[in-house]
């Protein structure tokens, strides 16, 4: 099972999830800005993407600086930033068991369908 934290609006999100439904494995989909991670589950997928908190955000969105945020900017203050905008998460995240990929590029995720 693996479960996508979907953005419709987003063109890498949709070609992410045509190809978990394409390998025919079980997908359950969030839409992750209608029903947000909270902060555990935040801390859930960091671990599982085996990354800093900076490299599973948009940067590049409005309140990322509207924030006051920066690309150096405390771990804790980055987490809860997502938690409390979930429009920070970079998308789309997919989660299988204790791993997890960003979608980008959509391909990415056959390293979770070879596990």
């Amino acid at each position: 099972m693996i479960t996508l934290w979907h953005n419709p609006r987003c063109s890498k999100s949709r070609q992410t999830l045509a190809i978990l439904e394409a390998s025919g494995t079980a997908v359950t989909v969030r839409r992750y800005l209608e029903d947000p991670p909270s902060l555990a589950e935040l801390e859930a997928a960091r671990s599982a993407l085996g990354c800093r908190p900076i490299e599973m955000m948009r940067s590049n969105e409005a309140q990322f600086k509207e924030l006051g945020l920066r690309k150096d900017s405390d771990d804790g203050q980055l987490m809860q930033a997502m938690a409390d905008a979930p429009i920070l998460i970079e998308r789309p995240i997919a989660v299988k068991g204790t791993k997890a990929i960003i979608g980008r590029p959509p391909e990415a995720v056959n390293d979770l369908l070879s596990e």
